[in-house]
Order: structure tokens, then sequence, then C-alpha cells
């Protein structure tokens, strides 16, 4: 039986064209100043034919036979504010690896990602807006992306690319979400957003974590991202004779703030407070494995043709130093969605370069795409190809619309958090407008002295958020269970529907998939804290009960028979005349 709908890859690339309504910038840079003087209707079609005449020549380039394709090594870390970089003015901070990383490359001065990290890691893998996706948040079954999205895995492997992932995927841990049946030949990570979460047990944390290797659970040792790097390395070592392709986006500076005092202790040393120094001491430990993996990229030759892409996947979680842009983590305003983004290809890319124009997360995969002479599939791609603007920072490049929003819950509220940048010019929710060239900190709204800018700012953007729900809804995709590929299938709190959220006190219930009708087992784990007396299960229409011994951490309902289709299941336990829900739920079918 297929669950998943099939994938047209390497076929002709279908999409509109970006950025119709270019106006806004009245003072343009000198890549747009012939642009900012044309009629709107010109201009449209100026930005159409430019960006196609980029994208084929890049398409051309890449593909000559001359040019050997190159591997390509995408590293993203989480919660790593742009600030967070000695080569973006930190002096407080140690992060020499990556500051050489940038420095031999090509940086963008203005990139732009989602203000939490599944959305991000959605557009990252897939060159689309979130939204497309079914990824419109980071937990309660609304990070689990749609399996016929196709990924970055995917199209590169087609075309004899070999696969790895090494760390944090948080767009599903169950088939067929998870990185294996997304395209990775190779898959070593934590599940869920991330070590010491609901996704795992309460004890997983950053040492000696269990993880996950191409779908089996291993017990590790050591420090995580020194284990998603040694693991990285292999596959470089394993894979050195054809082309790869390594996704690396590590957990860390993630909370909970775990790390040796060896790397934060210098950091209080230097009187910072004791939040900051993990923090930063977490990204000198990146900086360390990511200067590890450049290296065995040199001592094996390979560094020439190597593309490595370095950005992080949201602002930084809390108040430190961000360049003195407004705002944090799950803000739309700067300094929640403008993160560093470098990348260094010595075989084609000049070193020392930047980039003006704005760019996003959705435009790494046609860029990567390009770079690797694949031909983009037959989806609506929202990102651009970066290519021709990385060979010529100066060559004449259209502006262009780019669209962020977050917020909790099933689907975007019209202006709910959201930004929308358009040249010069940023609307923030809708109302707030702000001159990003004469202030960048965001700290005088301009709005009522620009009405007609605002107005059309919001047509944008409604248009924009018309587009993007109309292409397959909101409703969340579902667990498959009773498959050959995942038996049993592990159901957490990650995962769980209508919850308040992740606490031992609440509830949810699982939106699955029955593949097959049949005979099934079901577990209940959950806290011996809890004195459960009796643990309840209901799906297909009936509802089961059984009693539970004193201090026990488990339950199993035997023998229950599951019809094909969409089901609704929903567990737990009762204590002490409360209900609570469990850790996890097991669903294996019995054969």
């Amino acid at each position: 039986m297929t669950h998943v709908k099939p994938k047209r890859i390497g076929c002709h690339w279908s999409r509109r064209h970006v950025g119709t309504r270019q106006c806004f910038d009245m003072q343009r840079t000198r890549h747009t100043s012939t642009t900012a003087r044309l009629p709107k209707t010109m201009l449209a079609l100026l930005t159409s034919s430019l960006l196609s005449v980029a994208a084929c020549q890049s398409g051309q380039r890449a593909a000559t036979p001359q040019q050997t394709r190159p591997n390509v090594i995408l590293i993203i870390t989480d919660d790593q504010g742009w600030g967070d970089l000695g080569c973006n003015g930190n002096d407080k901070i140690r992060t020499p690896n990556l500051d050489r990383l940038s420095a031999a490359g090509v940086q963008f001065n203005h990139f732009y990602v989602c203000p939490v990290c599944s959305p991000t890691r959605a557009s990252l893998m897939t060159g689309r807006y979130n939204y497309r996706t079914g990824v419109v948040d980071t937990f309660m079954g609304r990070s689990m992306m749609h399996p016929d999205e196709v990924t970055l895995a995917e199209a590169l492997s087609a075309h004899g690319y070999r696969t790895g992932i090494f760390g944090k995927w948080h767009l599903g841990d169950n088939y067929p979400m998870r990185p294996i049946d997304q395209g990775f030949d190779e898959s070593l990570i934590h599940l869920g957003g991330g070590l010491a979460q609901p996704s795992g047990p309460p004890d997983n944390g950053y040492f000696d974590p269990l993880l996950y290797h191409n779908g089996r659970e291993v017990k590790t040792e050591g420090y995580c991202t020194d284990i998603f790097t040694d693991a990285a390395i292999r596959f470089v070592e394993q894979n050195r004779d054809r082309p790869f392709f390594i996704y690396l986006p590590t957990n860390a500076p993630h909370s909970p703030l775990q790390i040796a005092d060896a790397y934060a202790d210098p950091y209080r040393a230097k009187g910072l407070d004791d939040v900051t120094a993990r923090v930063y001491g977490m990204v000198t430990n990146i900086d360390d494995n990511v200067g590890r993996l450049l290296a065995t990229l040199d001592t094996l030759d390979l560094a020439h043709n190597t593309l490595v892409i370095f950005l992080t996947d949201n602002g930084p979680s809390g108040k430190r130093y961000n360049g003195g842009m407004r705002g944090d983590k799950c803000d739309v305003y700067e300094g929640g969605i403008h993160v560093p983004c470098f990348m260094r290809w010595p075989a084609r890319l000049r070193s020392g370069r930047t980039i003006e124009p704005i760019a996003a997360h959705i435009d790494v995969f046609p860029t990567v795409l390009a770079a690797c002479g694949v031909e983009p599939p037959d989806v609506q791609l929202d990102g651009v190809n970066l290519l021709p603007l990385m060979d010529n920072p100066d060559m004449l490049w259209p502006d262009r619309l780019l669209f962020v929003q977050w917020h909790r819950g099933d689907e975007p509220v019209p202006f709910r958090n959201c930004a929308v940048r358009a040249g010069r010019y940023k609307l923030v929710n809708g109302a707030e407008l702000y001159d990003l060239i004469a202030d960048p900190a965001e700290k005088t709204d301009i709005a009522a002295a620009h009405s007609d800018i605002v107005a059309r700012m919001r047509a944008d953007y409604e248009a924009w958020l018309k587009d993007v729900s109309s292409t397959r809804g909101y409703a969340p995709s579902r667990i498959v269970i009773g498959t050959e590929h995942e038996n049993p299938v592990r159901l957490s709190r990650q995962d769980w529907r209508a919850a308040e959220g992740w606490s031992d006190d609440d509830l949810g219930h699982w939106a699955v998939r029955v593949a097959a009708e049949g005979v099934y087992d079901i577990t209940l784990q959950f806290p011996t804290t809890h004195g459960a007396t009796a643990a309840f299960v209901r799906v297909a229409g009936q509802l089961l009960e059984q009693p539970v011994d004193g201090g026990a951490a488990a339950c199993r309902f035997k023998t229950v028979r599951l019809t094909a289709g969409d089901q609704k299941l929903e567990a737990w336990v009762e204590a002490r005349g409360k209900k609570a829900g469990p850790w996890f739920v097991e669903v294996q079918r019995i054969e």
C-alpha cells in the first residue's frame, strides 16, 4: 500500500516568478537604481525576465562538463543569533573557524529566516514557504512536513549524490516523514525539537544522548555536537570518491544550556552571566567542530570543490549582543529573523565578497541545485537561485518581496506576527513601517507618513497569504501506523494534538492513519509519579480500559483490532480522580 504521493524529481521547473510588485524603494542602491525609475508594470516584466535569465545562466554554468559537481555541506545551528559570531562584531565570543569561513566565502548581509526553527527548516529543505509544506509551528503535530514535499536530499540523491543528516531534523519523527523516508541515505538524529524535550526520555540530555541511527535507537557516548560532527566526518571519509550532501543541523546552542565547564568557564571569567557564558561556550564548541570538519576536507583534498553553507535557524533565545537589532527569537523584527549566512566554494566563488540584496532560507534549495547541475522538481518554488549574484555582487538584481509569519495555532491569522520586506522597507503586522536603510534598529515607525506604501505592502501580504494557504490547506500531516517501514510506531507528546502543552498533566490525541486493518498491541508509558490506577485508550470507535498496578510505568492493551483509514488515537491514565497524558504510546501491528 502506498502512503506517500509520488514525487516528481528532476522534471521541468514550473513556478511563478517572484516579486511582481516591486515599488517602495525611492533611494535604491546601485544594483537597483535603474529599476527604481520604471513603471510598475514594466518593472514586473523586467523582474520576471531577469530571474528567468539568471536561472538559465546559472543552470548552464553548473552543467558544464569541465566542472566536476561539488560536494555540499549545509550547516545550520539552533537559536544562534546574528550577533553570536566574532565576525559580526561580538568581541566577547571566540569563533575563529566560523570567522575564517565567512571571510573565505560570500557573506549575505540581509539574510532572512522564520522566527522559530521548524518553519525555517521546512523552507530550507524545499525552497518553499513553510505554509505550503504543512509546517506551521514547532510542536503539537504542526512541525510535521507533508511527505510528498520534495526535499533537497531527495533531489540530490536522484542525481547520484550520497546524502547524510547528522543532528536535528524536526520535520517529523515517524514514517513517512523521517529523514530516511525523505531522501537521506544516512541519518543520525535526535527526535523532536531537541534533546531533553518530550520526544525522548526525560533524562536524555546533551551528554551521552540516546539517538536514532537510520531509524533505530542507539545509545551514544560524548557530547551531542561532537557526536554529530564525528558522524559527518566519517561520512566524508566514506564518500570521498563520489559527490555527497551533508546536512549538519546542530541542536546547540538551544536550551537546555548543557555544556562542559571547560567551554563555559572562560566566558564566566570575562564577567558574563551564566546563561550567556553557556550559550557562548556551546557556540565555541560548534566552532571547534566546524574547524574539524573543514580540516577533514583539507586533508582529503576536497575543500576546493565543496560548497559549504552556514546559517542559523532564527534569532537568539534571550537578550544578548545582536548588533543592535530589535527583538529576538519568536519576533518578526530584525533580531528574530535576520541571521548570518555565508557560503564558501573555492572552485567558483571569490572570497571576501558581501551580498547586499535580500535573500532567505527559501533560496538555498534552488541555489544548491543549480550549483550541482540538478534541475529543480516540478513544483512551485518560492526561492531563487543566488549563484549569479554570488558570482557578481554588483550585477543588476531586481528587488523582491519576502514574507515571514509565525505564531502558535493550526493556521495563520492575517497580520498576526508577520513581516513583509520589500526593498528598503519592512512592514510589521500590517501596521508598522520601517525604513531599514535609515533605521536598521526599527526604532521609528513611519507608517503614518507613507500610507500608500503600507497599503501596497498589505495588499501584497494578503495575496501571498491567499496563495500559500491555497497550496494544500492546513490539515495536519498524519502519522502512519501498521506498515513494514516502522513497526512499532512510538507516539510522543511532541506530536500530539489539541493539548495545552507538554507537562505530565496535559492531555492530547494523535492524528494517525492506519495503513491496514489488523490486530495491534497498544502500550502506554507514563511516569510512576502519577500513581496511576487505570489506563485508557480511545481509537476506532472503541474505549478501552485496563487497571494499572501501583507504581507501574507502563500498561499494554493487547490484540486491539483497528480498521484501516484516518483515526484519532487518545490515551490517558487516571490517578486520584484526575486524568494525565502518557509520555509515549507505542502501537505495534501483530502479524
